[in-house]
């Protein structure tokens, strides 16, 4: 293998965890991947890689070396492609980042078209309720939920969606509709971690009217906290799309509409130079053909 190529196998070794999966990716042997990565620390001087029987974990040096790692490969395939020219077939893996239940409801049937409609092309899907670092993580797309701030990368704003709080009807009909924001302080309140950072919920078109909550339950995700309010424990606070179903059935209510916070865009993001890609192309364009303005 040479230099580029160990540089590409060392990357799949950090995404997959195994040189294995690496030598069976790249089409090569488990010894011509040991080999490879061993030149490469010997070229660089430094353990990129700490191997046990069990486990292959970045060393400090590995994880810095990885992100420069796929900036190189990324930048020779956009080489590539300027020679290939902008109508070459998607093709490889495109890597794809989402929050999990958006991920689950809206991106797999993007994902799921994609592939029928270029089969040379392999998707990788992310859905993890974090905020994925595209560069250093090795992500090509990351739909992104919220304002962007001054990020260098260049986005797509897809639609948006809203901040709602919901209770079943039969705890509403027990403890009685909240009518303003101050009424939450009388009622059972649901959180989860994540969804905001703060027990201070903020109201209004301009986030003026707050709130301090004290939960009586906190839970890890926003499917508990909707099952939780499903089942009669109090309202909670959840984004559109992760309770619209249950609102459309009649399992859960909205309360305290008119003091709803602003809306927050639902955007795909991406690196500049990889805008030129005909993976990344294609995906953006289906996303913005199936996604923008969907109802959320």
């Amino acid at each position: 293998m040479d230099r580029l190529d160990a540089i590409a196998a060392f990357v799949t070794i950090a995404d997959r965890g195994s040189f294995a999966a690496a030598a069976r990716e790249h089409r090569v042997s488990p010894q011509a991947v040991t080999r490879a990565i061993a030149g490469l620390e010997a070229r660089l001087g430094v353990q990129l890689l700490r191997r046990t029987t069990r486990s292959v974990r970045l060393t400090e040096e590995g994880a810095l070396f990885l992100a420069r790692a796929r900036q190189v490969l990324a930048d020779l395939q956009d080489a590539e492609l300027m020679v290939m020219g902008a109508r070459a077939e998607p093709r490889g893996t495109l890597v794809v980042t989402a929050p999990a239940l958006f991920g689950r409801l809206h991106v797999v049937p993007v994902a799921a078209e994609l592939l029928r409609r270029h089969p040379r092309l392999t998707v990788r899907l992310l859905l993890l309720d974090r905020v994925v670092q595209l560069v250093e993580e090795g992500v090509d797309v990351a739909v992104r939920i919220g304002d962007l701030g001054d990020s260098a990368h260049h986005a797509v704003r897809l639609g948006e969606v809203r901040r709602i709080l919901v209770a079943s009807p039969a705890y509403l009909d027990a403890q009685g509709e909240p009518q303003t924001v101050s009424d939450l302080r009388r009622h059972q309140i649901v959180a989860f971690t994540g969804a905001s950072g703060s027990d201070d919920w903020r109201f209004g078109p301009e986030e003026k009217q707050a709130v301090h909550v004290r939960p009586r339950l906190v839970v890890n995700g926003a499917d508990a906290a909707i099952a939780a309010a499903e089942a009669g424990l109090g309202i909670t606070r959840v984004l559109s799309y992760q309770a619209g179903g249950r609102i459309a059935e009649g399992r859960l209510r909205t309360v305290l509409d008119a003091a709803a916070p602003p809306a927050l865009p639902v955007s795909l993001l991406f690196q500049a130079n990889r805008g030129a890609s005909p993976k990344v192309r294609a995906f953006i364009e289906l996303a913005r053909d199936q996604l923008r303005n969907a109802s959320w």
